[in-house]
Order: structure tokens, then sequence, then C-alpha cells
């Protein structure tokens, strides 16, 4: 099995090379590859399957012992046209790679959850090419983001097999060397408007005269088309949609927004032009017409109130850990949550394919979008964060799906967030620093407890106890019942604002809780509570929710979670995706509650 969808699918052109499949590979104990010249060497003594690393089943070896060292090597095919750029390209490698092509060096990473590429053009050679790849994963670096993945040797508690290496899609494109390099799309849909921002590569000739054609269309009806003659690389544009008479008669009614009930997406066609009609460069993408903020103790979708439903998912598979087999399978997932009636999910302490992104906007699936955490807080382990968010952000910015950031968890790398000044300065500057970058989506300052400056007071909370723990369950139920009780009772050992922060008004999730323990399988493991068959699942559910719907100062809910994960039995689904009970009745029960306390928004 190997991974062959396109990897990209905001930024497409026809023309690409994938790169998955065998790889020569090697492990590197002593980090001597340097002294054996791997990056000249022929072969390489053993072979995987990229891009799945070498812990998992399906790369081919599955290997969970430590190896911080390892090497990459694939011979390929390709042409070096002249008048042409060649681009190598990663999905994501964990956690710092070196890249040589025909032994020459073109490039380095660090950073375990992004994409980046090379330009490998002047390194090519006639016919066949070598691509060699270096990767260093420190396995005790706590300084490192590395989310769930764990630095002991064996799996526990929380904490799950490491992942080191290729993880996500190697490719190649080639491209003229006058090219669109990027783009974004933000929606005013208070005016109407789509603002488009984009870059052309600096190899463009302005003595000739260069001009963008844009198309921008719905459901085959084209809302929007022109030519802007370019002046410099960078073109950004507000694009009046309200000129088309069909979109300014549904405007008022959203007909075209998106939302997870009507996932509606704009294709848009970018093609970059000579004077003389000949098109250099031709990209397709799309963008959702939507509006997200925070207000009167809410959150918004389009101006109007949306409650989110929510459902924690942790992205493992269990013959491909952080990789999904294939693309069906990350669209499996959100048709799964979907059937059991959550709008979306938190993607938890990993930064996911953008096939996973494409499907939720396609499909509708709301995503709180999440970086891992490092362990402990370190100038360095800061730097490498704040550079991995840079990077988030500018890979997924046009996905509508994504409605929220969260750039912190339970104070995982800032460990005394309570009360050191600096700790909580770091706090307010991811949370402000993501504001600078992306201005059109809420972000919570550290989900969990101990929150600083932030837009949701997002509260983790498990203490609600088995069936038969009666006043456990009615304590739960008093501290979720009103505003003054989320935020004067302390959900755990910690408060819900570090010391000298308070609520401003902001709207109050739960956004961990649930976590029901249950054994279908030969499983060994745990949960937060724990139940014997099906019909103890449901009523437990149905228990949990009825505290989430009596309360009167939630505004949504991420349930823990959505399957299980290695020792963690505490998922609606097994790891291998099975369901443990009837899905239609969860939905029932995430369906049978709006909030009673739903005002009446006016939008015109």
């Amino acid at each position: 099995m190997s991974r062959v969808e396109y990897p990209r699918p905001q930024f497409v052109r026809s023309e690409w090379l994938n790169l998955n499949g065998p790889w020569q590979f090697e492990f590197d104990d002593r980090n001597e590859g340097w002294k054996e010249k791997y990056a000249n060497q022929e072969k390489l003594s053993c072979e995987i399957n990229v891009p799945f690393v070498y812990q998992s089943e399906l790369s081919g070896i599955n290997d969970r012992s430590i190896h911080e060292y390892i090497w990459y090597k694939k011979e390929i095919e390709l042409d070096n046209p002249a008048d042409k750029l060649t681009l190598l390209h990663f999905g994501a490698v964990d956690y710092y790679c070196k890249v040589y092509v025909n032994g020459h060096f073109v490039g380095e990473h660090e950073g375990g959850h992004t994409s980046f590429h090379f330009n490998i053009t002047d390194k090519l050679v006639k016919g066949k090419q070598t691509i060699t790849v270096f990767v260093h994963d420190p396995f005790d670096d706590e300084t490192i983001p590395r989310g769930k993945q764990f630095w002991e040797k064996e799996s526990r508690g929380i904490w799950y097999t490491n992942s080191t290496g290729i993880w996500q899609t190697v490719w190649i494109e080639q491209i003229e060397k006058e090219h669109i390099e990027s783009v974004k799309f933000t929606s005013d849909l208070d005016n109407g408007n789509v603002w488009i921002d984009l870059h052309i590569s600096d190899f463009i000739h302005f003595k000739e005269h260069r001009f963008l054609d844009y198309s921008i269309s719905f459901k085959d009806l084209v809302i929007a088309e022109d030519r802007i003659k370019l002046t410099g690389r960078n073109v950004k544009r507000a694009i009046d949609l309200m000129q088309n008479k069909i979109f300014r008669s549904n405007f008022h009614d959203a007909g075209f927004a998106w939302t997870p009930e009507n996932p509606n997406l704009f294709d848009v066609k970018l093609e970059l032009v000579k004077d003389d009609g000949h098109v250099l460069d031709t990209v397709t993408s799309y963008f959702g017409y939507r509006k997200v903020h925070t207000e009167s103790g809410m959150v918004f979708l389009n101006n109007r109130p949306y409650y989110q439903k929510l459902v924690l998912d942790q992205g493992y598979w269990p013959e491909g850990l952080l990789t999904a087999p294939s693309a069906s399978d990350l669209k499996k997932d959100i048709e799964l949550a979907k059937d059991m009636g959550f709008n979306g999910c938190r993607k938890h302490q990993k930064t996911e394919d953008p096939l996973f992104l494409y499907y939720a906007d396609t499909l509708g699936f709301l995503v709180w979008g999440e970086c891992a955490s490092a362990p402990v807080y370190t100038e360095k382990a800061a730097a490498r964060l704040m550079k991995e968010w840079m990077e988030i952000v500018e890979r997924d910015y046009n996905h509508p799906s994504i409605v929220t950031w969260v750039p912190l968890n339970e104070s995982w790398g800032v460990p005394d967030i309570h009360a050191d000044k600096k700790q909580q300065h770091f706090s307010k500057t991811m949370y402000h620093m993501l504001h600078a970058i992306d201005g059109t989506r809420p972000v919570i300052s550290n989900d969990g407890w101990e929150a600083t400056t932030t837009d949701i007071c997002a509260i983790h909370n498990y203490n609600h106890g088995n069936h038969e723990e009666k006043v456990k369950y009615e304590y739960f139920k008093e501290t979720l019942a009103s505003v003054e009780n989320l935020l004067s009772h302390a959900h755990g050992k910690w408060q819900v604002y570090a010391n000298g922060y308070s609520h401003q008004g902001e709207p109050i999730m739960l956004t961990e809780f649930g976590g029901i323990g249950f054994k279908v399988d030969d499983q060994k493991g745990w949960g937060y509570t724990s139940v014997e068959t099906e019909e103890e699942y449901v009523r437990d559910f149905r228990r949990i929710m009825d505290a989430i719907y009596q309360s009167k100062g939630l505004w949504g809910y991420c349930y823990t979670q959505l399957t299980d994960v290695e020792q963690e039995i505490n998922g609606i689904l097994t790891y291998n995706r099975k369901p443990k009970c009837d899905l239609s009745l969860l939905k029932e029960i995430n369906y049978q509650f709006y909030p009673a306390r739903l005002p009446v928004v006016k939008t015109d």
C-alpha cells in the first residue's frame, strides 16, 4: 500500500510526480553516515515504504526501537528541461532533515509537522537522479514540539509511539520559472467581498507585460472573472462578489456561505499569462465564504450564533501511526464523526494532513487547528513552537473548516504559567502572533486551564464519575451549571485563569470531557470511567451529555474521543475504526439539544 493522492488540494497543478513507495533506508545509530558518505553511496541496506515511518506496520519495517539518525535514498528517472524549475516537495518530516540530490546538498528543514520544498534544478543531471534524505529525530529532547509522541521507550498513559522521518507525501513538480508562488483568500462577509493576496515568483519579467487571469465560480456558475495587469510580484485585491446579481440576491440569506450543514465552496482558477496569450502557469484552488467571531459570550458563524459539538481526534492509525493508510481513511473519520452527530473536531496535538482539511472543507466539518506541544519551557522550545506555527498558518490559512487556533494545551510547554510572568508572556505572544498573521479566526491561549488572554475560555473536566457515583456526578453538573460556577469551581487542581487574568465575557466551552472506557475486544487499557456493555456505554454517554445540556453557561463542547489509541480505550470507535455502539443513538443524543437561550440575531 502506498499513498497516491495529490497532496496539496488547496493549490493544484495538473502535472506532478509522486515519489511515495519504496525507498532505500538505513539506520545510522552511531551517526556515522557522514563519514561513510551515505549521500554519495549507491545503495543503503534496507527498504522502507514512504510516507510511513519505520515504527509503523505500513512502512514494511515495523520497528518500535529508538533510532535517532536515519537515511533515505531513491533513484528516479527525471528529465531536466532547461526552461523549467524542478521543485522537490515534502509534506512533513519529523524532525530535522538535510536533503541531497545527486550527492549535492539542496537544503535543510527543522520542524516535524509542516510542508516545505527545495529548488533542485541546478543539481539535476541527464536521465537518472538520486535523492538522499538524512533525518535526525532527538528522542529525549523535550524542547521539540512532539505532542503525544512519547520520549520514553514504551507508550503509556496519554503518550503514544513516537514517529521518526518522512510521514507525509514526497513529490516533484516541474514548472515555469515565472509562476504563481502562493495565494490567500480572505472572505469579507459583511461587505460581499473576497480578498485575493497572491505572490508571483521573483523570475518574472516586468520588461514584458504579464497578466493574472482569475475566474471564481460556484457550482459551475461564474461569479467573477477579470484580468489584472501585473506591476509587481504581489497582487492584493478585493473582488466584489456583489456585482453578480445571483450572488447579490442570495447574500442576506447567506445562500453562498460555508457552514457544516451547507459546505458551499467557490472554485478558483488562476492563470499567469504573457501578453501574447501564452499561459505560463495555471493553478486551481477554492475558498469557503464564511466569517467566524466571538461576541456576547457566544461563537458566531456567518454572523449567527453557532453551537459547536466537537469530538477530540488524535489522528492516529494502528497501521500507520500519524499517517493515514489512505486519503479515504481521513474522509472516513469525518463521515463517522458526523454519523455520531458531531459538527467538528479538535485535532489534538497534531497538525493534520492537508487532505483531512480538504475533506473537512468539502463535507462540512469544523476543525480546531492545533500543533504538537513541547513538554518543557525554554527559550529554544518557545522559538521552535513559534516557527512551526508560522508555517502552519501559511499552509492552512485558506481552509474554511478551520475555525479556531489552539497554540497551547493544558499548560504543556508552559508548566509554571499560573504564576510565571515569562511563560504568561509567551502564551500572550502566541495569541497575538496568531492574530497578527491571521485575523479571521479565534485563538485559545491555553486550552484546558490557566488561560491568559483568550478568545474562548476552554475548560477540561473529566470528573463526571461512573454511573453509581451519584454525588460525584451531581457535583459535576453543578460545576457546569452557570457561567459563575464554571469560573469559580476548579476543574481539577488548576484554576481556569492564570494569576492576573480573568474572564472578559468570552464564550465558555467544555473542550475535554467524557473518555468512557469500553473494551470490545481483548484489549488492555484505560478510560476516565468504564462500562461493560454497549447498553451501558450509550446510557453513560447520555448521562454525561445531560449534564452538558443542562448548563446555562456553556457554548459548546468537545467530547473525548473519536477512537481508541494504543493503550487508551476511551474512543467511540476502536483503534481500527469499529463502532462500539449504534452510532445513530449517539447522534440522537447529540442532536437532542440546542441552547434554549439562543438569541435572535439580526444579520441585515
